[in-house]
């Protein structure tokens, strides 16, 4: 069995480095995507419901409470990878209407070859940088903005700038959110520049995260869910209190931030690598 299993791996060089996609060794329909070592997503074919990392569970969590439960949402994707959240929506709200920017062209077409969308799904993906994908669309025209963007590891420097989030919002609709996946280590600069960043467009904002993250005490990815009206931190807070790994929200993001300016495009830089060996351990 684990020789089949191991059979079924596919390795591909794509634009941004060396995917791998592994086959869940407890899963039968589970697949986990790396890009240079790095997981990047991770899909049950037969049930996107399933889903294996907490902080994708914690993104879920707030694209659940943007809305009514099952009712169709507008959502743009910022990052594809293999479509793990965009394929969480087409089932949990049907009917939605869901665009995704992805740059790596061979990587989306390995992700649409080896892990194929549900037929139903409303889910049309465009290569393309995300900060030009996003500049040329029209003003509110989404109910959720997840951004996830990652090249190997890194969110790029010009997605991390006020610049880019003034974009963002221009393309929020007034109630919308955005859920933005922020990595990052001790001492947390990255992260609070980035929160002070989202915030000066996106003022109504919290985080969720593991609390050994918020503390600055690892590395790991930080939550914000951010918009023009306040979160729904209550149930946030529940949910996290009761993932499988529990996080917790932060509302205090003045404190948080510590002081930290919004970052203009001149000094934006990218998110900080990973420790070395920190996904030794991970499918």
């Amino acid at each position: 069995m684990a020789q089949r299993r191991a059979s079924r791996r596919r390795v591909e060089t794509v634009a941004s480095g060396v995917a791998e996609l592994v086959p869940d060794p407890d899963r039968d329909t589970a697949w986990t995507l790396l890009l240079d070592g790095a997981p990047q997503s991770h899909v049950d074919l037969a049930d996107p419901t399933h889903l294996e990392f907490e902080y994708v569970r914690r993104m879920a969590a707030a694209i659940d409470l943007a809305a009514p439960a099952g009712r169709p949402l507008r959502v743009l994707h910022l990052g594809g990878g293999a479509l793990t959240l965009p394929r969480y929506v087409a089932v949990t709200r049907p009917g939605s209407a869901q665009r995704v920017v992805e740059i790596d062209g061979p990587l989306v077409e390995l992700v649409r070859q080896a892990l194929p969308l549900p037929a139903a799904a409303n889910i049309r993906v465009r290569v393309a940088d995300a900060r030009a994908a996003v500049e040329g669309m029209r003003d509110a025209g989404y109910d959720v903005v997840v951004l996830d963007v990652f090249a190997g590891a890194r969110t790029p420097a010009h997605l991390a700038s006020a610049e880019f989030a003034e974009q963002v919002a221009r393309v929020l609709d007034p109630a919308g959110r955005l859920i933005a996946n922020v990595a990052d280590g001790p001492p947390l600069r990255y992260a609070r520049a980035q929160v002070a960043t989202i915030r000066a467009a996106l003022p109504e904002a919290c985080l969720v995260a593991d609390s050994a993250v918020l503390r600055g005490r690892r590395f790991g990815n930080l939550v914000v869910v951010a918009g023009r009206t306040p979160p729904p931190v209550a149930e946030l807070s529940r949910r996290a209190a009761g993932d499988w790994f529990p996080g917790r929200v932060e509302t205090d993001l003045d404190r948080f931030s510590g002081g930290a300016s919004p970052v203009p495009d001149a000094t934006a830089v990218p998110s900080p690598l990973p420790p070395e060996g920190l996904f030794g351990n991970r499918k």
